[in-house]
C-alpha cells in the first residue's frame, strides 16, 4: 500500500511538472518554462444598433484612437435635431420674454412715478385748501369776510381731501402692478431654465452619439478577432474587436513553493525562446500571485506543500514586438553568488 502511495505521489507531481513547466538548474543557472503571452483588450459597444462597417479586420495594424467600427446612430442623430430645434425656439421666446419685460418695467415706473406726483401735488392742493379755509374762518369770526367765502373755502378743502384720497388709491394700484413685473420675470426664468436643461440634454445626447463610434486605445494594437460584422445587431456589452498592443506581452511561468525565495517582483531574468535559441532576451519579474495556481488535494507532509505553485508574470524589456504570442520558451534566473546563497539560506529555514 505505501509502495502504491509512493508511486501516485510521483505520477501527481509529474503531472504538476508537465501542465505548469520544467524548471531546473544548469551551470549555475535556474530556469523556468514559459510562454509568451498578451494583454487582449476587447472593444466592445456600450450602445445598441445596428453596426454600419467595420474598418479593421484580423491581423490589421490599428492607429492609436481610430475608429474601427461605427454603429447606426440615426435615431439619437434625429433627437438631437430635434432638441436644437426647441433651443431655437426657446432663444425666440428668451428674447420675446426681455422685450416684454423691458416695457412692463418700462410702463410700470413710469406710471408709478406720475401717480406719485400726482400725490404730491393733490397734498399740496388740500394744504392750501386747508390754509385757506381756516383763515377764512379766522376773518368771518372776526366779523370781515361773509359767510359765502366761508364756504366756499370749506368746499375747496373737502374737495382736495377727496382728490387726495382718488390719487392714493390711484397710487396703491400702481404699486400693486409691480406684480406684473414680477411674473414677466418668472417667464423670462422659466424659459431660461427650460432653455438649460435642453442645452443640457442636448450634450447628453451627443455623448451618446459619439460611443456609436467605436475607437481603438491611445496605443497603436493589431487585430486579434473579430466579433461583429456590417449588418449585425450590437447590444450594450457586444465585443466587436479584441485588440493588442504588441508592445504589451509578458512571459508566464509557474513557480514551485521551494522556489519562491528567488522569484521576487524586480528581479532581473532572461528570456530565451524555443524559435530563437541561443539568443537572449532581458526580462524582470514583475508579478507573482500570493495564491497557489495549483494545491494538491491533501497537504500533509512537506512534499505535499512542495507541490504547490505559483503563477508569474515576466516583463519583456526588449524586442517585445517582434515576440508571438503562445511561443514557449525557458526564463532563466542568471547566477548570484550573494544572491543565491542568500537564497538558498531562506529556502532552507523551516516552514
Amino acid at each position: 500500500m505505501r509502495g502504491r502511495g509512493v508511486l501516485a505521489a510521483g505520477v501527481l507531481l509529474l503531472a504538476v511538472a508537465v501542465a505548469f513547466g520544467w524548471w531546473g538548474q544548469r551551470g549555475g543557472e535556474s530556469w523556468f518554462t514559459g510562454f509568451v503571452e498578451g494583454e487582449e483588450r476587447v472593444l466592445r459597444s456600450e450602445v445598441a444598433g445596428r453596426v454600419l462597417e467595420v474598418g479593421y479586420g484580423e491581423g490589421d495594424v490599428v492607429p492609436p484612437g481610430a475608429i474601427v467600427a461605427r454603429l447606426d446612430e440615426g435615431d439619437v442623430r434625429a433627437r438631437i435635431t430635434s432638441k436644437e430645434r426647441e433651443i431655437a425656439v426657446l432663444d425666440a421666446e428668451i428674447r420675446r420674454s426681455q422685450d416684454q419685460l423691458q416695457v412692463v418695467e418700462r410702463t410700470w415706473a413710469r406710471d408709478l412715478e406720475g401717480r406719485r406726483a400726482e400725490l404730491r401735488q393733490a397734498d399740496a392742493a388740500a394744504e392750501l385748501a386747508r390754509l385757506t379755509f381756516a383763515r377764512r374762518q379766522q376773518l368771518f369770526a372776526d366779523g370781515v369776510s361773509a359767510a359765502q367765502s366761508l364756504d366756499e373755502a370749506r368746499a375747496q378743502r373737502d374737495s382736495t381731501r377727496s382728490g387726495v384720497e382718488r390719487v392714493r388709491e390711484a397710487l396703491a394700484r400702481t404699486e400693486a402692478e409691480e406684480g406684473n413685473v414680477g411674473l414677466a420675470q418668472r417667464a423670462l426664468e422659466v424659459a431660461r431654465e427650460r432653455r438649460e436643461l435642453a442645452v443640457a440634454q442636448i450634450e447628453e445626447l451627443r455623448v451618446l452619439a459619439a460611443k456609436y463610434a467605436i475607437r481603438a486605445p491611445d496605443a497603436e494594437t493589431r487585430v486579434q478577432t473579430q466579433f461583429l460584422w456590417p449588418g449585425e445587431l450590437a447590444q450594450p456589452g457586444t465585443p466587436v474587436l479584441a485588440v493588442l498592443d504588441p508592445r504589451d506581452k509578458y512571459v508566464q511561468i509557474y513557480v514551485p513553493a521551494a522556489d519562491l525565495a528567488r522569484v521576487r517582483p524586480g528581479r532581473r531574468v532572461e528570456i530565451e525562446l524555443d524559435s530563437a535559441p541561443g539568443r537572449r532576451v532581458p526580462g524582470e519579474i514583475s508579478f507573482v500571485a500570493d495564491q497557489a495556481s495549483f494545491t494538491p488535494e491533501k497537504i500533509e507532509t512537506r512534499a505535499d506543500r512542495l507541490g504547490q505553485v505559483y503563477r508569474a508574470k515576466v516583463r519583456i524589456l526588449e524586442g517585445a514586438e517582434a515576440l508571438q504570442p503562445g511561443a514557449e520558451g525557458n526564463v532563466y534566473l542568471a547566477a548570484d553568488a550573494g544572491t543565491e546563497a542568500g537564497e538558498a539560506r531562506t529556502a532552507s529555514s523551516p516552514p
